[in-house]
């Protein structure tokens, strides 16, 4: 993943040592670049973090601004799969991936989107979770043969490995997932 995706520049911080917990990861040597704006100063941009100056960077307590990594939110979240993405976001994925086709209108899709959102977060780079809009790409739903949604598939090695439908239990779910992870 692009370290750009990873960064989000927040200038509400009451102290430098915030900075430090997204910097501290990288070596002591590598620099982090970051694009300027009114709230980081020139001496904070490009900075080397070795060890001798971690002090110096701690020392000064003022309003600055803060690096806060948002690589676990990038990986954890629900992906949506377009007719554009679909190759490379679900046939060409290394791990097994789960596509939910849905509709905004579909009342049983509205119950089922948090269960995919949280079993997004609990098998998080495991498994990829996906979510089509079967209004806006038909032409994926109508070559999976989706009749009726909520629809889960699961593909492995780009491969349609199993289906189901409705709105069913995190559990049933689960237990399906369970079985790609493993095999």
């Amino acid at each position: 993943m692009a370290l750009e995706n990873c960064f989000q520049v927040s200038t509400v911080c009451t102290t430098r040592a915030a900075a430090l917990q997204c910097y501290y990861p990288f070596s002591s040597k590598e620099k982090v670049h970051l694009p300027t704006c009114n709230g980081l100063r020139k001496s904070i941009l490009g900075a080397s973090l070795s060890s001798s100056s971690y002090p110096n960077f701690l020392s000064s307590r003022s309003r600055k601004a803060s690096i806060v990594c948002k690589a676990r939110e990038a990986v954890d979240a629900v992906q949506v799969v377009t007719d554009s993405s679909w190759n490379n976001l679900v046939i060409a994925s290394e791990n097994p991936v789960l596509v939910e086709f849905w509709a905004p209108w579909c009342g049983p899709c509205r119950m089922i989107a948090p269960v995919i959102d949280e079993l997004a977060k609990e098998y998080a780079g495991k498994v990829l979770c996906c979510k089509l809009n079967t209004d806006d790409c038909p032409n994926i739903a109508t070559k999976y043969g989706i009749r009726s949604i909520p629809t889960v598939l699961f593909f492995k090695n780009g491969e349609k490995k199993e289906s189901v439908i409705g709105a069913v239990p995190k559990s049933t779910l689960s237990a399906t997932i369970e079985k790609y992870i493993e095999a």
